[in-house]
């Protein structure tokens, strides 16, 4: 199988790379695809070195998948180009996430919304991804009726500029590109994309959208604040849960030990809590701080951490890939 990565050279692309090996996808050629500044580098890739391509050239290889990470205009002018050749396309961008007839994929929930027809799958918002993975058993033993949200997010999930500013900054260095309006050192934004009329951020209403889309739960009432914070790698989500019917905190606790890709960590007396410095390189969501809202009769408090660039984003793309491959879905090669 040919499998293209556009975008192989940033954070996510590299980590695409990096999941392909270590889950063993049965890939026979990897075609490498970067800016023009980046063609003709080599990367080594599932064993073998590759020399990165321009897109172009990746379209006339003719890949059976391609995994996109390289920005949404990227993927609203070529991804349409593989898929009008037969193959599948699984998107990390934002660029299809809100289009009603592209599928909005996390395979521990609605896997079941792809289909032999199914061309253009959208990865969803790394912070959608953990959050609706740890909500999914709580939403089918109890229907969930509100969700106050506050993530806080790691500046990978910005870029390798954002890294590199926080590096620089933690140096007492002035970022050369500082992509944040302010320092990010010793710092909270609350503050990631861009802002709209009401006040809230386009990662916010990411989080609104995405996870009513994912959950096939147009009813939830969503609201959501995001803030930056001073980390390299993993998100954390605190997240308030109104639910429809009654719960005990045990019995979310065995829906959660029982749930798909859920590690539960809920020790608290003995220090053990998600911490996104441990979540590094692992592809779980991690659950803990479980806890009943004594001001509310039907909701309680979790806390969710998952590395944002793994489950976040390039796991989550080739668990995808692998259900579809697993199902007969991808093209024949």
């Amino acid at each position: 199988m040919r499998v293209a990565i556009i975008g192989a050279t940033g954070l996510v692309g590299r980590e695409m790379a990096a999941v392909l090996e270590k889950r063993t996808f049965p890939a026979g050629e990897i075609i490498p695809v970067a800016s023009p500044a980046s063609a003709g580098h080599k990367l080594h890739i599932c064993g073998k070195d590759y020399e990165v391509k321009g897109i172009e050239q990746a379209l006339s290889a003719k890949p059976h998948l391609a995994l996109f990470s390289a920005g949404a205009d990227i993927s609203r002018n070529w991804a349409q180009e593989f898929t009008q050749q037969g193959c599948v396309v699984i998107d990390n961008s934002s660029a299809w996430r809100n289009d009603v007839d592209i599928p909005l994929v996390v395979p521990e929930v609605n896997s079941h919304v792809l289909s032999p027809q199914t061309l253009l799958v959208s990865n969803p918002n790394c912070s959608t991804i953990q959050l609706v993975v740890a909500l999914n058993p709580v939403y089918k033993a109890y229907g969930i009726k509100r969700l106050v949200i506050s993530t806080y997010q790691s500046v990978s999930g910005t870029g390798q500029k954002a890294v590199q500013q926080l590096r620089d900054e933690q140096q007492g260095k002035s970022a050369l590109e500082a992509v944040y309006p302010h320092p990010i050192h010793e710092n909270l934004i609350p503050h990631a994309g861009q802002f709209d009329e009401e006040g809230y951020t386009t990662e916010e209403r990411k989080l609104e959208h995405e996870t009513r889309k994912i959950m096939g739960a147009p009813e939830i009432a969503v609201t959501a604040t995001v803030v930056r914070v001073p980390v390299l790698g993993g998100h954390s989500i605190s997240v308030n849960i109104e639910t429809e019917r009654e719960f005990s905190i045990d019995d979310i606790r065995q829906l959660l030990l029982q749930g798909g890709g859920i590690v539960l960590q809920d020790e608290p007396k003995a220090n053990i809590y998600p911490m996104p410095l441990f979540a590094q390189g692992r592809d779980e969501v991690f659950v803990g701080r479980l806890r009943k809202d004594n001001s509310h009769p039907k909701a309680f408090n979790m806390w969710i951490v998952a590395d944002n660039l793994r489950k976040g984003a390039a796991t989550n793309a080739v668990q995808i890939a692998e259900i579809m491959l697993n199902r007969n879905f991808l093209p024949a090669f």
